[in-house]
């Protein structure tokens, strides 16, 4: 067979270069989002917040860090845009704009430990390729710790804007129950970020977080104790036999797809579901048509479905494997399959499908 030249198929090489240069944008973005982990450990970002437009020597000296790193991680955050640079006055500066999500834990935009997680699938990737050969799956408690850090402080910010706020109040008749005194579970609920919230702005009632991987509630016992919250009980429990029962509303934060039999899962979660009670799942927003998901939130999600979401499911017993991008269609399916009778998209944002189901 002869190799094929240039007079068997003529290349677009406006195409090739166009290509290349979509690559060298994806190396830079993926070595500078070390930097971004970086600049977030060490404080590099609330630091020049707090200066406002400052230099290397001010920024090393303010986090204690060393004066020569700081000026190349500098320049490589002006050079992508993360922060700005005064070429007349020789400085740098963090626009209000970029602090709300790099320099602002508590804000709703907050997304810098989003590059923890990523760091996390670097750790695991040897770990990966094997099971890409091996197929035997991966769960959630077989990878590197950034994961379950990062995880908690990445959607925390999403959880603090929409969750109390827009998610629970779209529910039917579930805010007012919750604010006179209700009982909830949250299923898969790692560190709690989820559940304290709801503890905290609903006192009057009762939260149970319950995730199968022991070190993780025992993190989110430890985050519920410095909130002082009473109202809040952590268990390690599956999502398939947690044996409290009567519950007014069942949440499943970013967790259904995760499931190796989300069918049983949501099953024994109707057993323990009051009647007129609901429960919301909370997954990651896509579409039932495949190409309406190729985007960069669906490229995200797909990165994450890949080495994260599809092998813990496929670690589990019931093969659903639904990853994060299986679509409303599919969620249906396995709903109606369980018997309920009523099933609705309360709400969607750019990042998140919230459904409601009721008996």
């Amino acid at each position: 067979m002869g190799s094929i030249n240039s007079t068997e198929m003529k290349l677009d090489y406006g195409k090739v270069q166009a290509f290349a240069g979509q690559v060298i944008n994806d190396l830079s973005a993926g070595m500078s989002g070390v930097l971004v982990q970086i600049g977030e450990e060490l404080g590099l970002y609330r630091a020049l917040r707090e200066l406002g437009p400052t230099n290397a020597r001010a920024l090393s000296k303010k986090t204690g860090t060393f004066e020569r790193y700081v000026q190349e991680w500098l320049n490589n955050q002006a050079a992508g845009g993360y922060i700005s640079y005064d070429p007349e006055q020789k400085t740098y500066y963090l626009p209000e704009e970029h602090a709300l999500i790099l320099a602002d834990s508590n804000s709703p935009f907050f997304m810098a430990p989003g590059f923890q997680v990523v760091s996390s699938l670097w750790y695991d990737k040897d770990k990966t390729v094997q099971d890409f050969r091996e197929g035997k799956g991966i769960g959630w408690h077989q990878h590197h710790h950034n994961l379950f850090f990062g995880t908690e402080a990445f959607f925390r910010s999403g959880y603090r804007a929409n969750l109390v706020n827009e998610w629970i109040p779209a529910l039917e008749g579930i805010g007012e129950k919750l604010l006179a005194g209700g009982k909830v579970a949250d299923i898969g609920c790692g560190h709690g970020a989820s559940t304290i919230l709801m503890a905290t702005r609903y006192p009057n009632s009762i939260f149970y977080g319950f995730d199968y991987h022991p070190e993780s509630i025992e993190m989110a016992k430890s985050r519920a104790h410095e909130a002082g919250l009473a109202n809040v009980v952590f268990k390690v429990a599956a999502a398939k036999d947690f044996e409290e029962s009567q519950f007014d509303l069942i949440c499943y934060m970013d967790a259904f797809h995760d499931f190796g039999n989300p069918l049983e899962a949501i099953q024994h979660a109707k057993a323990q579901l009051n009647d007129g009670g609901s429960i919301m799942l909370v997954e990651p927003a896509s579409f039932d048509e495949l190409e309406k998901n190729f985007n960069p939130i669906g490229r995200m999600f797909y990165a994450a479905s890949t080495t994260l979401c599809v092998p813990h499911s496929h670690s589990q017993e019931g093969g659903y494997c639904l990853g994060a991008q299986a679509g409303p269609e599919r969620v249906r399916q396995i709903v109606k399959e369980a018997g309920f009778s009523q099933f609705r998209i309360a709400q969607r944002t750019p990042v998140n499908l919230i459904f409601e189901i009721k008996k």
